[in-house]
Order: structure tokens, then sequence, then C-alpha cells
């Protein structure tokens, strides 16, 4: 067996039952373990654990309260007794061969810390959801293809993180350079595990085959709300200051210092502008704040080549970025 699949679940009774259907129809193809983490919900998908459990279908991890993505995900990591773990959002649905391929793949790209699923809408599957993450200059992640047809996907490439919604990671690598940031709670804390593993050499990448529908939106309710508004804007401010060196902020900022901007006017022209502005000031404090300052990355002179590969993603990004809005 070489793969845990890791469900992190809060109040999934709406689409548990289908995602865990469709995962025992995948284990025709290949053996992997199932590890659920319930993370405090409060209605009947909470019975739907215990009758897994009960089963053997898998494993499960109570939670008395909602701990977030990352101190969900981050149990069924440590739960993880094979070589991959497999994250997955309760609100999808995967193709039967849909593990296999994943671990094929990891199989392969020996230097991979994860490899990214293709991602299809649930109720528009020749519509990509999303193919792995990007980040840019401007300090902006934005998922690959969001919106556009499938057919546009039809092969594997590198990007600069995978989506924890659906990705597969080299458990040898989180030991070296440790698991989810739980400062995050959810958002960007799965560009911050990317960022972090390219920092010291790893790879992340798309693998086109690997295909699973997903609902979006699923926990948190819909694409704006203030608690991901605020959420999101806090934690992109900690995520350039843990990953940047103090040299490659002031590089960037001319760039952040627009990309923050634009987004602010955005917000407030969705009536959210004070939220996300709230949420900046709270990445600042973070920041300065002793549990924020403890998980910085620390410069190390002999992953230089690696900063400088991340930067010139970075601004390839901000290109490839740009060239979508002309």
């Amino acid at each position: 067996m070489k793969t845990t699949v890791v469900i992190p679940n809060y109040n999934g009774i709406k689409y548990l039952e289908n995602c865990m259907n469709k995962l025992e129809l995948a284990r025709q193809k290949t053996d992997f373990e199932i590890v659920l983490v319930d993370n405090g919900s409060t209605d009947k998908s909470l019975d739907l654990c215990h009758e897994y459990e009960k089963k053997g279908q898998a494993r499960v991890i109570y939670f008395k309260e909602n701990t977030g993505f990352s101190g969900a995900v981050n149990a069924g990591i440590d739960a993880c007794r094979t070589p991959y773990v497999l994250l997955l959002n309760n609100d999808t649905e995967v193709k039967e061969d849909f593990v296999l391929c994943l671990e094929r793949f990891m199989d392969t790209h020996k230097r991979a810390f994860s490899a990214s699923a293709k991602m299809l809408s649930l109720y528009e599957p020749d519509v990509i959801d999303d193919c792995g993450d990007l980040y840019c200059a401007l300090g902006w992640a934005y998922g690959i293809g969001k919106g556009k047809s499938r057919l546009r996907y039809e092969k594997d490439m590198q990007i600069f993180a995978s989506c924890a919604g659906a990705a597969i990671y080299r458990m040898e690598i989180f030991r070296r350079i440790g698991t989810f940031d739980e400062n995050h709670f959810a958002y960007l804390e799965d560009i911050d595990v990317g960022y972090r593993a390219q920092i010291q050499g790893y790879r992340n990448y798309f693998c086109h085959d690997a295909v699973v529908y997903h609902a979006g939106s699923g926990s948190s309710g819909s694409r704006y709300n203030e608690f991901k508004i605020n959420l999101s804007a806090k934690n992109s401010i900690y995520l350039i200051y843990k990953n940047m060196p103090f040299l490659q902020i002031i590089l960037n900022l001319p760039f952040l210092f627009i990309g923050f901007f634009i987004k602010t006017l955005f917000f407030v022209k969705k009536g959210y502008g004070k939220i996300y502005v709230r949420g900046l000031l709270r990445g600042v404090s973070l920041c300065s704040q002793k549990k924020g300052q403890a998980k910085k990355v620390r410069f190390e002179w002999k992953n230089l080549p690696h900063y400088i590969w991340i930067q010139l993603e970075l601004w390839w990004n901000l290109l490839r970025r740009l060239y979508e809005f002309v």
C-alpha cells in the first residue's frame, strides 16, 4: 500500500457519502487507506463518520471543534503510515483510476514534492475548476485554468504549488520541511507548503490524467464571503513575510504594493473593502507575533539558487496573469 487518502470533513452531509462511494470504486484499481478527520461537525455527517469507522472503511479522527483545514489535514498526515498522502476535499467525486494515476506520477518524478489533480466542476464537467496553483510577484495566488475548457489542459506541467483540495504529497519531504502551517487556519496554506518545498529544491506538478469532480465552496459557502476574504487577506501578508528573505521582499515591494492596491479596489467595489483591509492588518499583526515569527523560513546560502528560480517564477507568473487580462 502506497497511499493514505486524508479527507477533512466539516458539516459535509451533502457531499461525504458520494465522495466515499467513489473512493470505494477507486480501490478496485489500487489499494489505499482512508483517514477521515471530522472537524467538529454538528450535522449528520458525524454519524456517517461513525458508520465508516465501524465498517472498517476508514480510520476516523475526531475534533470537538473546528481546527481549520490546516489542523485537520495535519492530524491526518501525522496518522499516515504510507510513502504518499493524498489530500481530498469532502465535496469531490474521483474517477476510478484517480489514486492510481497520482501514485504512478510520483513514482516516476522523484524530485516531486506534490502532484495536483485535474479538478473539474461537478456541475459543469467540461469546465476546469483547478489544475494547480500559481503565485506571482503581485502577491496573488490563482488557480490554473479556472472556468476554461478541460481540453486545454491535457499535458502534465510544473506548477508553483498543488491545490490541497485534491493533491498527493511525498511524506518524506513533509518530514523535512514540516506540514501545513496552522497559523493559516485555511486558505493559502497549500501555496505556503509548496513554496517551502521549492525553497528546498523540490518541485510541484499538475498531473492531467488524475481527474476529480469538485463542487466548490463546500465548507465556506461561496466564492466571496467575509470569512474567506478576511482570512485570505491575512494569510497573503503572512505568506510573503514567512517565505521571502528581506532582500527579496524589497525587490518585490513595488509589485506587491500594486497588487494589494488593486485587490483593495476590487473588494471595495464588491462591498468588502473594510473586511479585506482588516485582514491585511491581521496579517501584519501575525508577522509581529512570536507564533508568526517562529514559522519564518530562515535564509540559507545553499538555497540561493532555489530562491533565484522562485523569483523568476514570480515574474513569469505575473506576465502569465497579465496576459489573461489582455
